[in-house]
């Protein structure tokens, strides 16, 4: 333990964990950190142009994904209607409200898309690093 209390495998973990989070939320390579993941908004290359790690490992790799922007679109939309109702209140625009998260919940998942990909990639990396056999983690 160092003198702060954290043993040195938990501040590597966490270092571990942040880099991780940072690389998934800038649409980098969860390995090795590289950019350009991506050949249009919604096309991700097959593989890594820096270190070759194959992105999708298995068939219905890509639902993790998914989930993370359906969650991420539900949470933002929650939060933004609460939001706007406590500051409208007593007489909420309910029409508006109700035009915005359709128009919200339709344009936000496409913004994110790109970005739940990585952040998927990411958070699998955390906890399943070795997805090719003889490579070890960076």
């Amino acid at each position: 333990m160092g003198a702060s209390g954290i043993s040195n495998a938990e501040t590597i973990s966490a270092r571990r964990t942040f880099l991780l989070a940072w690389r998934g939320w800038t649409k980098a390579c969860p390995r090795c950190g590289q950019r350009g993941l991506y050949v249009r908004w919604f096309t991700l290359r097959p593989n890594c142009p820096g270190c070759e790690l194959r992105f999708e490992r298995e068939e219905g790799y890509w639902t993790g994904a998914m989930g993370v922007n359906i969650i991420a679109t539900e949470l933002l939309f929650v939060a933004l209607m609460i939001t706007t109702f406590v500051l409208t209140w007593p007489d909420p625009p309910v029409r508006e409200m109700i035009a915005g998260g359709v128009l919200f919940t339709i344009a936000f998942p496409m913004f994110f898309y790109p970005f739940s990909k990585t952040i998927w990639m990411a958070f699998d990396r955390a906890f399943n690093p070795s997805d090719q056999p003889g490579r070890t983690e960076q």
